[in-house]
């Protein structure tokens, strides 16, 4: 609850109070009042298209390897080192879904849109990626952080946890970035954003030697190939001379 709902509840309030300081609207961030529902279907698309093939390989890993791998549907939390809880019952996809809708509206309005537009006051779109894309890499440092903090992780693993969401997180802010400055709103990087994190929460690849063992490489796959393909339309559509945020 703490997590999913005040933390990120708290950030879109400060997301609020910082556009009325800077006197920027909502829909000057890329929260555009037009083409909602086809953005959202092409980031949900996007997302699928991605994890097909990534939940694909790891299936057929665990197959070769005589894991008796099956797809399974239940609720966790994403933990580092594991998935958190197992739970079948609706309100927990419910609060799963609303959770992650909570999520996607603030990160994406904070790393994409007021920290994307601030900096291109000043910076180059490309350098403004870089500077989103960072930060938004260090912002995940906090759950290993935690981790060991609770003397749960010991250093080194804290420390590799860290770099690999740090480079992970980076990868997919700047992808991010690149679909926002494509589509020039915020609703396909947040729908694709949410069907990352909650296809995660909902979709397991269970084997007798255990459950999500290799979720960290699936969704390193998923995002690398769903940076490339999003790099090359950046490239296809000539994006680079739009203007990212069109009034």
């Amino acid at each position: 609850m703490g997590e999913a709902f005040i933390h990120k509840l708290i950030g879109i309030f400060i997301l609020f109070l910082a556009l009325r300081y800077q006197s920027i609207y909502w829909k000057d961030i890329g929260f555009a009042p037009t083409q909602i529902g086809k953005s959202i279907v092409l980031g949900l698309g996007l997302g699928i298209l991605v994890f097909i093939p990534a939940y694909g390989i790891e299936f057929v890993a665990q197959y070769v390897s005589r894991n008796t791998p099956s797809l399974e549907l239940y609720v966790t939390s994403y933990g580092i080192e594991e998935n958190i809880g197992n739970q079948t019952a609706l309100k927990f996809y419910l609060f799963c879904i609303v959770g992650n809708i909570i999520n996607v509206v603030m990160e994406e309005g904070v790393f994409r849109g007021l920290f994307l537009r601030v900096a291109e006051q000043k910076y180059s779109f490309l350098r403004a990626t870089v500077i989103s894309s960072v930060l938004f890499g260090l912002w995940h440092i906090a759950a290993p952080m935690r981790s060991f903090l609770d003397g749960q992780m010991e250093l080194l693993p804290t420390c590799i946890a860290m770099l690999s969401l740090v480079l992970m997180s980076g990868l997919m802010g700047a992808k991010l970035c690149l679909l926002t400055k494509i589509c020039g709103n915020l609703w396909v990087p947040m729908a694709d954003h949410f069907l990352n994190n909650t296809i995660i929460n909902i979709l397991h690849i269970t084997s007798i030697s255990g459950v999500d063992e290799l979720q960290v490489v699936r969704i390193a796959m998923a995002q690398t190939l769903s940076f490339i393909i999003v790099l090359i339309l950046y490239w296809r559509t000539k994006a680079n001379k739009k203007v990212t945020f069109p009034i």
